[in-house]
């Protein structure tokens, strides 16, 4: 698939107030998520890189125990097998970038 519209992409809740669409390529995952305000991002760890970005919103992330508001075009990068969890200060719209691929997201 070399070309898509994310906006046929179905929305799945993926955890309460995280609304996500979801694009694959072979190696990375692109996630497109509106999230609530308040919804909440359990401390977790998975192996693959993430990078986040904030298009539009305050997320206040922690990775790796250091906590910051990030805020409209605001990115943070996680490292792999680090922990990190967050919430929405207020309704986000936020861009996930995942290496190597979400199979989980499929």
């Amino acid at each position: 698939m070399a070309f898509t519209n994310l906006t046929e992409q179905p929305i799945r809740e993926v955890i309460p107030g995280f609304h996500g669409q979801f694009v694959h390529g072979d190696n990375v995952t692109l996630a497109h998520w509106q999230i609530e305000a308040g919804a909440t991002l359990p401390e977790h760890a998975h192996p693959h890189e993430q990078i986040t970005w904030v298009l539009e919103g305050q997320l206040a992330l922690t990775v790796g125990g250091e906590t910051r508001v990030v805020e409209g075009g605001g990115v943070a990068i996680i490292p792999g097998g680090v922990a990190h969890s967050g919430q929405a200060l207020t309704p986000c719209r936020v861009v996930d970038v995942f290496y190597p691929r979400r199979e989980d997201y499929r």
